[in-house]
């Protein structure tokens, strides 16, 4: 096939994309899906991209490119940089880069829960990015996926480190989910580590 011309208008940027990824379903030429769909964007309106690759969400290697031409349009929107923190952090590209992100994007919107999610999961410290889900989970006190990241990583603290604060910590945080939680299933789940937990000899 031949390849895109450099310019899209906003109109052709989806069917674009679309013929981008049959080809690649087709050949599994990843090298040349990238290189198509930076021509694609390189020039394409930035507004008209979002909705373009909404089809695509589930392949990181079309919201990368597409979204780091965003970000570099829009670098003063939070949600495009958390899109694209993301996408790095699905494919591995390494927690430096996904906590940058991560961060210029909690700057830019101190309110977006990505952001802060990103920043958190991208510290490599245990202790450190126990800290980080405390922070998360006391800025947003109704995020219970915040809090269940909060217990699981105090837990992992408390039993490397034979922590009794980072312990009750987790304990306390799971109490929290298990008085919140609607089903069966996961209260039972919940009550199984609460009661591991308090089974612990530090």
């Amino acid at each position: 096939m031949s390849s895109p011309s450099p310019s899209h208008s906003s109109t052709d940027v989806p069917a674009a994309l679309a013929a981008a990824v049959r080809e690649y379903r087709q050949q599994g030429d990843l090298g040349a899906l990238l290189d198509r769909v930076k021509a694609i964007v390189r020039d394409a309106p930035a507004d008209a991209l979002p909705s373009a690759a909404a089809p695509f969400t589930d392949l990181p290697e079309v919201v990368i490119p597409v979204y780091e031409r965003i970000v570099e349009a829009s670098p003063n929107e939070a949600q495009p940089m958390v899109i694209l923190a993301n996408a790095y952090w699905l494919t591995g590209r390494g927690a430096d880069v996904v906590g940058e992100l991560a961060e210029r994007a909690r700057h830019v919107d101190p309110g977006n829960r990505g952001a802060w999610h990103l920043w958190a999961l991208a510290q490599s410290d245990p202790r450190a990015r126990m800290e980080r889900w405390q922070q998360v989970a006391e800025r947003f006190p109704a995020d219970q996926l915040a809090r269940a990241a909060l217990a699981d990583n105090a837990a992992s603290v408390a039993g490397a480190e034979h922590d009794p604060l980072a312990l009750d910590l987790a304990v306390r945080t799971y109490e929290g989910l298990w008085a919140e939680a609607s089903r069966d299933e996961e209260r039972r789940a919940l009550e199984e580590s609460i009661a591991k937990l308090k089974g612990w000899k530090l």
